[in-house]
C-alpha cells in the first residue's frame, strides 16, 4: 500500500483568493486523527479559469477522495469560493462530521 495505511487519495482543490480551503484542511486533519488514519492531503491549487473548466472545479475548496467529490457540486465552474450545507448552517468548508462519514465510506 505505499506510505498509506488506508487506501484512498484526498486532494484538496482550491484557489488561493478564498481562504476556506485552509479551514477545509484542518478539518480534514482532525477527522483523520480520530480514525487513526495517516492519508497525506495532497493541495492541488486551481489559478486559472481554464483549469477550473478542466478539472470541474466547482469551487474552492473542493474534496477529493478517490478523484471523487463526495459532496457532489453543481453550478458553473470557475473560480469562486464553494458553499457547503452542514448541520450548523451554510459553511465554507465541509463540517467535520460530513467528513468522517465520507471518509469512514473510504476507509
Amino acid at each position: 500500500m505505499g506510505t498509506h495505511d488506508v487506501e484512498g487519495e484526498i486532494t484538496l482543490r482550491y484557489f488561493e483568493g478564498c481562504p476556506n480551503w485552509k479551514v477545509a484542511k484542518e478539518r480534514i486533519e482532525v477527522v483523520l486523527a480520530k480514525l487513526g488514519q495517516t492519508r497525506t492531503v495532497r493541495l492541488e491549487p486551481v489559478e486559472t479559469p481554464q483549469q477550473a473548466d478542466e478539472h470541474e472545479f466547482r469551487g474552492s475548496p473542493t474534496v477529493l477522495i478517490d478523484g471523487h467529490d463526495p459532496f457532489e457540486a453543481v453550478g458553473p465552474t470557475g473560480l469562486s469560493c464553494r458553499v457547503y450545507r452542514t448541520d450548523a448552517g451554510l459553511e465554507g468548508a465541509p463540517s467535520v462530521e460530513q467528513l468522517l462519514v465520507a471518509l469512514k465510506e473510504t476507509a
